[in-house]
């Protein structure tokens, strides 16, 4: 799902010719890693445009951060977004995070799909009345909503998904649609978006610089192995294996790992939806066989799961890790911080480069 050359320069040139540059301080502003994400420092304001990545060439929304008090230029054209955010709904315990980390989680004044919000936090303040729970993200309470009044509602878009009632508030919506890059530094550069939605530039440029300094000292390590183990991860769930397609974000970290990755040459920046037997037939030799799972599993228990599991050369020789998910923050931390997943992995796959214990994925035990 790349974008063309062609048209990566008219989208550029279109936002340089939609900006009023300060004379002092020109700024590209342009994303090194992120695809769907450009930003620009203009006169006044700053100009972020969310690209579609449905549709390559195409805009998803732009964006207008005019810092809080200041005159609104005339010459802008896109969603006014008053910054910085003082009130926010957020959708997502991942977005949550990040906020966090940028000094500003007062400024999260509601949230949906509060039981998926593994911060303290988050569960704390709607316990006590100072967070909103706006119920579930499908089908939001817009009653709560209105009374909550935010500043901006972020969330994370869908393809041909539409917001309802939201639509007619008049609140800002920002659609974060960093979990559709593809690569894990690509999706971590998203972080610069909340530094400008929270006038905190520095901050986030700072953490993201440490972001791709750890990630290149991590990813040296897994590139000097002589032996790279072969994975595999996920199950079959209802008579279908989802696993990652080559070109998408977990195949790159096995990549950056140090792995040997069955469906690497494959082009899909997304999950290929196969049979259990396709899977076997490219995988059935993999070394490691990577798991998530809500609760912690023994291998009695995973063959019982699904009996074929056992036929798997993981399985056999001990290879099988797992994540409980219920009792890590795997799906909160990784996004901005891909550097902690790629440690993981290498722990994992190269134990000898990094004898650290593993944070996330525990080998799977023959129990009692």
């Amino acid at each position: 799902m790349k974008l063309s050359s062609l048209i990566i320069l008219l989208t550029i040139c279109l936002l340089i010719a939609g900006c009023s540059r300060s004379s002092e301080a020109p700024d590209t502003g342009s994303m090194e890693y992120a695809q769907w994400l450009d930003i620009e420092h203009c006169e006044g304001y700053t100009s972020v445009t969310v690209k579609n990545p449905w549709k390559p060439g195409a805009v998803l929304q732009t964006y207008c951060l005019v810092p809080r008090g200041n005159t609104v230029p005339d010459s802008i054209d896109g969603t006014v977004v008053n910054v910085p955010l003082q009130s926010a709904l957020v959708y997502s315990s991942v977005h949550g995070g990040v906020i966090k980390e940028l000094g500003a989680l007062q400024s999260i004044t509601g949230v949906c799909d509060v039981q998926y919000f593994d911060m303290d936090e988050i569960k704390r303040g709607v316990e006590e009345g100072r967070i909103v729970d706006a119920g579930n993200s499908m089908q939001p309470t817009t009653e709560r909503i209105v009374q909550l009044n935010p500043d901006a509602i972020i969330l994370s878009p869908f393809q041909n998904g539409g917001y309802g009632a939201l639509t007619s508030l008049g609140t800002p919506i920002i659609e974060c649609a960093d979990y559709m890059e593809n690569t894990p530094l690509g999706r971590a550069e998203w972080i610069k978006l909340f530094g400008e939605l929270y006038c905190c530039r520095a901050a986030a440029d700072s953490i993201f610089a440490n972001v791709v300094k750890q990630y290149g000292t991590i990813k040296a390590i897994a590139d000097n192995v002589t032996a790279r183990p072969k994975v595999i991860s996920e199950t079959v769930t209802g008579g279908v294996w989802f696993v990652p397609g080559g070109d998408s974000y977990m195949a790159h970290l096995y990549a950056d790992a140090g792995a040997e990755y069955p469906w690497s040459d494959d082009t899909s920046t997304g999950s290929l939806s196969l049979s259990f037997e396709q899977v076997y037939a490219a995988a059935h030799d993999a070394d490691i066989w990577l798991i998530k799972s809500l609760q912690p599993m023994t291998y009695d228990e995973f063959a019982a799961q699904y009996p074929l599991n056992s036929k798997f050369k993981a399985f056999q020789q001990r290879g099988v890790y797992q994540c409980p998910t219920l009792n890590t923050t795997l799906y909160r931390d990784f996004p901005f911080h891909p550097e902690v997943l790629l440690r993981e992995y290498v722990r994992i796959f190269h134990p000898d480069k990094l004898p650290e214990p593993t944070q996330y994925f525990m080998p799977m035990t023959d129990g009692e």
